[in-house]
Formats: C-alpha cells, sequence, structure tokens
C-alpha cells in the first residue's frame, strides 16, 4: 500500500522549518518598519518569537542575512502579486491599479493579524556589496514590469500618453512609506485607502471643467545665501550648510551605516576636526540635515501660501519647486530611508514637523476642492502619496536624463494631476 503524503503533516520537517522562517521574517519585517533595520538587534526579533539567540542562527547568520532575506521576501513577494495580476486581467491600466492595491492590502492584512509582514526595502543602501548585487535586480525587474503596463496601456489607447519611466517611478515611490500611513490612520480610514489609491491613478486631482495646465506658470529663480565679508555667523552658518548638504547627499545614497564622516570630510576638503567644530557626532549631523530639510519646506511653503494663486496652481508650483531642489545643486532634501538612525524621541519629533511641513498638501488640495478645481479625492491617502512620491523624486537622475529639470518635474507628477485612464 503507497504510504499516504505527509506534505501536510505537522510532522513534515521541512514544512516545520518553511513555517518558523516564514514567521522570523514576517517578525523581523514589522521590527524593521517600525524600529528600523539599524535599531533592531536579532534579540530583539528572537524575543518576539519566544525563540533564543542560538535557535535564531540556526536560520540567520547576521543582522545582515537578515535584513537581506527580509528585503528579498518583500521583492519576491511583489513579483508574486504582479505574476497573479496578470493572470486575471489583461487590461494594462487595471494591471497597474491591482499592483498598487495589491501592496495597500498587504499592508492591511499583515496590521489585522491575517497575514505576513513585508519589509520597505529602505536600506539597501547600507547593505553589503553582494546583497545589494542580488537585489538591485530584482526591483529593477518589478519596475520594468510595470512600466510595461503604462506603456502597453498608451499603445492600446487606454492609458494617457505620458512619461512611462518618470511615472512608474512616481507611482512606486508614492507607496514606499505607506506602512507607516496606513499604520498612523485610524482603522476605518486606512481601509478605504485601497479605493482611495484606486480613484487618484485612475483619475488624478483635477476636476475635468478645470482648464489648468501643471506647467504653465514659470517657476521663480532661486537665490542662494550669499555671506557677508567678516560676517562671522554668516560664514559659519554657510560652512553648516556645506555639511548638511553634502551629508545630506552622502546619507541619501549610502544610508546612516554607510556613510562615513572621513569621506564627507574629503568630500568637502575640510579636516575631521572641522566637522566636530560644528557637530558632536554623525548622529547630530543627520538630525541636523533632517532639520535643514524641514526649514527649506517650511520657508517654501510660506511663500507659496501666501501667492495670489489659485490652489491647483500652488500645489503645482510646490511639487515641482521641491523637485527642483531634489534635483539641482540647491538640494538634496532629506530622503527618510534614514529616519530610523534616530533615537526615537528625536524620530517622533522629525516626523511630527515633517507632518506640519506638508500640510501645505493637504490644505491646497481641500481649497481646491471647495472652489471645484479639484476632484472629490481622498485628501489624506493623496496627500501621503505625494509626499512618498516626493521623498523618491531625489534619484530620477538615475532613471532618465535631467536635460531640463523643471520638465522632469512636470512629467513626474502628471499622473497626480490628471491619473492614467485616457478618457
Amino acid at each position: 500500500m503507497t504510504p499516504p503524503s505527509d506534505s501536510g503533516s505537522p510532522f513534515n520537517r521541512g514544512i516545520q522549518h518553511e513555517a518558523k522562517h516564514g514567521a522570523i521574517l514576517s517578525r523581523a519585517a514589522k521590527l524593521f518598519n517600525t524600529k528600523g533595520a539599524r535599531s533592531t538587534t536579532l534579540s530583539d526579533v528572537a524575543e518576539k518569537l519566544g525563540l533564543t539567540k542560538t535557535s535564531l542562527y540556526y536560520y540567520v547568520k547576521t543582522k545582515e542575512d537578515l535584513i537581506f532575506q527580509c528585503y528579498d521576501a518583500s521583492l519576491k513577494h511583489a513579483h508574486k502579486n504582479l505574476s497573479r495580476i496578470e493572470a486575471t486581467t489583461d487590461h494594462p491600466l487595471e494591471r497597474v491599479i491591482l499592483f498598487m492595491q495589491a501592496h495597500i492590502d498587504t499592508i492591511l492584512r499583515a496590521l489585522a493579524g491575517d497575514d505576513d509582514y513585508f519589509a520597505a526595502p529602505l536600506e539597501v543602501a547600507s547593505l553589503k556589496e553582494k546583497h545589494r548585487d542580488a537585489l538591485i535586480p530584482e526591483y529593477l525587474d518589478m519596475f520594468k514590469r510595470v512600466r510595461g503596463y503604462i506603456r502597453d496601456g498608451i499603445e492600446q489607447k487606454v492609458i494617457r500618453e505620458c512619461h512611462s519611466t518618470s511615472t512608474t517611478r512616481a507611482l512606486i515611490g508614492a507607496l514606499d512609506w505607506s506602512f507607516y500611513w496606513l499604520y498612523e490612520m485610524p482603522q476605518t480610514a486606512a481601509a478605504q485607502a485601497s479605493e482611495a489609491v484606486k480613484d487618484i491613478v485612475t483619475h488624478g486631482l483635477l476636476a475635468k471643467p478645470y482648464q489648468y495646465v501643471p506647467g504653465t506658470a514659470a517657476l521663480p529663480s532661486e537665490a542662494g545665501i550669499s555671506a557677508r565679508g567678516f560676517d562671522r555667523e554668516a560664514q559659519n552658518r554657510l560652512k553648516q550648510e556645506a555639511f548638511f548638504k553634502a551629508g545630506t547627499r552622502f546619507f541619501n545614497m549610502k544610508g546612516f551605516n554607510g556613510t562615513s564622516l572621513d569621506e564627507i570630510a574629503e568630500y568637502l576638503q575640510v579636516s575631521k576636526g572641522a566637522f566636530y567644530y560644528h557637530f558632536t557626532n554623525k548622529e547630530s549631523l543627520l538630525t541636523q540635515c533632517y532639520d535643514f530639510s524641514l526649514d527649506q519646506l517650511e520657508a517654501l511653503s510660506e511663500e507659496i501660501t501666501a501667492k495670489n494663486m489659485g490652489p491647483a496652481e500652488k500645489l503645482d508650483e510646490a511639487c515641482r519647486r521641491i523637485f527642483g531642489i531634489q534635483n539641482s545643486d540647491l538640494g538634496p532634501l532629506i530622503r527618510y530611508n534614514t529616519i530610523t538612525a534616530l533615537p526615537p524621541p528625536i524620530r517622533r519629533r522629525i516626523l511630527a514637523r515633517t507632518d506640519t511641513a506638508n500640510s501645505f498638501i493637504h490644505r491646497f488640495i481641500e481649497q481646491g476642492q471647495q472652489e471645484g478645481s479639484m476632484r472629490a479625492v481622498n485628501i489624506d491617502v493623496t496627500q501621503n502619496m505625494l509626499q512618498g512620491a516626493i521623498n523618491a523624486s531625489m534619484d530620477i537622475g538615475s532613471w532618465r536624463k535631467l536635460d531640463d529639470i523643471d520638465a522632469a518635474a512636470i512629467d513626474y507628477f502628471d499622473v497626480f494631476f490628471f491619473g492614467l485612464a485616457k478618457t
């Protein structure tokens, strides 16, 4: 007699190993998303699972290995979703929307306790080269699959003409921090996020009777801060700003762990002692880089709010000018992938200040809805999507040519103003 299959048996060691491994990655992903990969220890993961560190070492050898496995699991899950979507529908626009919704729904199921957590791959830059080299092709393949849907849709005339690379980057970037803002939202509001994402991606912000075309208004010329002759305070401020810009650039490219103070000093052609004259340590520099970026956002918000323009024009100018700062010598602004490197009290202060600094998005959309120039979109979800896209915009030069930064900004934010659906 043929023995029964043990594929579903609790005594099947392969299944037990896979289940335990999945539980470890899910728990680690949850901790990475809340505490940050840098701040999470293997002891934290073991404790949450009721394991000893010795038992954990049977599945992962180091924290670096655990981070890599979590990020790899996230990308494989995204590809699994894409394959399922491709088997479900041939319609290009539906594929794009279902991809966005699948990402939101995965997070909501995890928050409800119905599925595994997946780590947002925010600290890939700080991983070892062998791990980066393994993850980047997976990410590029995901990007190309989504971009392929958009290109197919344009060819089939079901998606508007748009810059497919910029649009794909903006949409994926809009999801980067959804694990954070969905957690922060009241449960009833979060439950509406999936449909809200579908609405904004399909139809965009602008109401149809409204004729404003983003990018038609010229941006004001930007002026830097010039130090006066022997004004020591102004000179010190300029030196600090040079550190802020260099530090921000390195933190954005290499993450907190991968950034070296020696590297920053060499880049600025100053001694390490000059660094310590202004900052006590690397954490102090990172904190002040966040504050410096927020100073610029707040000043920009105040300036645009005071202008005699409609809310759509204000939102358009704000997005384009922030994009310009991100991709020119005026910036970049800090990318929030490093926020978890800060101690919790400082992190909470920075995030609270960030919410205040970005409130102009909510305000402009609300005013646009009141005057009828913007559709009745879910403002909270739209704001969070735009913030994610803005945060991701600083590396757009890695994806396309930037011969004209403002033209690239118009391409990048086009999907949020007009949506993808061809009408």
